[in-house]
Formats: structure tokens, sequence, C-alpha cells
């Protein structure tokens, strides 16, 4: 029979459905199974890999079989939007979050908010964006002058403590009343390391990021009125604050005049 062209993608469809989901779709006809046995192997252990290496403390929660058995889980049903390679770890905490939003398999939801901790992570390591690509800023007073924002610099919202979580360390099946707020940043030294922060905190920087011209003065104004605060205690307090951010290079200095 000639190779045709549609012969030939019904083939490759069928070698694909194959791949993902070997118990659901056999080796396809005219292949031996010998010898397609090493691209099922090479493809899932080279996941399996990825995915280990993008969320390590997700992994540490599952025993070999277990991890494999999610990972599988993932492979075999989700339908990935993107051809990279390095970019299936962002469709596996989608997955995740679809699976513990609906009626899917049982997984926990706290799952789901890690693999995007650990996720975000990366991107922060991966981020091309350089702090020299960055508003230019000075040293000087951030409360009277304009604070600059870094540009790697992710202020995140969970309702667990996905910073804290670890093997050992596993949380119960409902959320603390009490949202986690960080923030990743990635500093001067290429460093990725977290702020534990508040509420104010994000809103802070939410207002640096939207209104980069005023002063830091004029935003902790803006958040007692906002808060309800005392604007002469937040603003002493902002001022520790402000030192934090900056030392952890959240903020970068103040604009030059």
């Amino acid at each position: 029979m000639a190779d045709t062209p549609t012969r030939r993608e019904a083939m490759q469809q069928a070698f694909a459905l194959h791949l993902r989901n070997p118990s659901a779709h056999p080796t396809p006809a005219g292949l031996e199974d010998r010898r397609v046995q090493v691209y099922r192997e090479l493809f899932f252990n080279n996941v399996v890999s990825l995915l280990a290496g993008n969320f390590p403390v997700l992994r540490s929660m599952y025993d070999e079989a277990g991890w494999r058995a999610r990972v599988r889980d993932w492979y075999s049903r989700h339908r990935a939007r993107t051809p990279l390679f390095p970019e299936l770890g962002r469709e596996f905490v989608r997955w995740l979050a679809r699976e513990c939003a609906g009626d899917g398999p049982a997984i926990p939801a706290w799952q789901a908010e890690l693999a995007h901790y650990e996720w975000m992570e990366v991107v922060a390591r991966n981020a091309e964006t350089d702090l020299a690509d960055g508003p230019p800023a000075a040293d000087g007073d951030l409360v009277g002058g304009v604070p600059v924002l870094s540009p790697l610099v992710w202020p995140l919202v969970y309702r667990w403590p996905v910073h804290r979580l670890r093997a050992d360390a596993r949380p119960g099946s409902t959320a603390p009343a009490q949202a986690t707020c960080l923030v990743i940043v990635r500093d001067r030294r290429d460093q990725v390391g977290f702020l534990e922060a508040n509420a104010m905190t994000l809103r802070l920087l939410a207002l640096i990021e939207a209104q980069p011209g005023c002063s830091g003065e004029a935003h902790l104004c803006r958040l007692a009125a906002e808060s309800g605060l005392d604007p002469a205690a937040l603003l002493q307090h902002g001022r520790g604050l402000f030192d934090t951010l900056r030392a952890r290079d959240i903020l970068l200095g103040v604009r030059p005049d």
C-alpha cells in the first residue's frame, strides 16, 4: 500500500496516542512492540524527570509509584497548549488547578497551590529580564523619594502556607483562616528567594507598580486612607518596611532626579 500523507498522519496519530496512554491505545499495527517500548520509556521517563526537577517538594509528597501514576494521569489526559518541552511544567500546574477544582480524581487543593509556587520559582530563575534592563535607581530616601520596583518581583497569595510544606509537614484538608502572602524575588546576585509578607505589603507593591511616579510617602498615605489606619503611624512603620524591601532587592532604590 502506498505511503500517502493521510496514511502517514493516521500512523503518527496512532503512535502518539499509544505513547500517551499505552493501556488504552495498543501498539499501532505494523510496529514491533519491542522497538516501540524504547520510545514509550524514553518519552515518559523524560517527562517524569522534568516534572520532578520543576516540583521537588511536590515530588517528595509521593513515593515512586505514586508520582509516576500522577504524572501518567496528566500525561495521558491533558492536552498541552505548548510544543516547548521546558514549558510542560506550566501545563502540569494548569492541569492540577483544573483537577482540584473539578470532579476528577481526588487531588488535595493544596497540591495545586504548591505546584504553582514551585513553578513561579522556576519562572523567576529563567526570566530573561535583567535588573540592568530595569529603570534607573539611586540610593536615597524611599519615603521622600520615588521608589523603584524591581522588574523581577512576583507578589503571590495562597490559601495554604506553600513555602512551609514538606513531606513531613503536610497540611490538613481545611485551609487556614488567614491567606499566605509571599513575594518571590530574584536579587542582584541572580538568587531566587521569597519574602513572607501580608496583604498590605502586596497592596503597597501594587500601588508602586501602578503609579511609578509617586513618592513613597504618597503611597503610604494612600494605604492609610484605604485601611483607616493613622497616617503618622503608618509612615513610621513604612520606613522600616521600605528598608526591608530595599534590602531584599524588591525595591532597587529611588528614581534619580
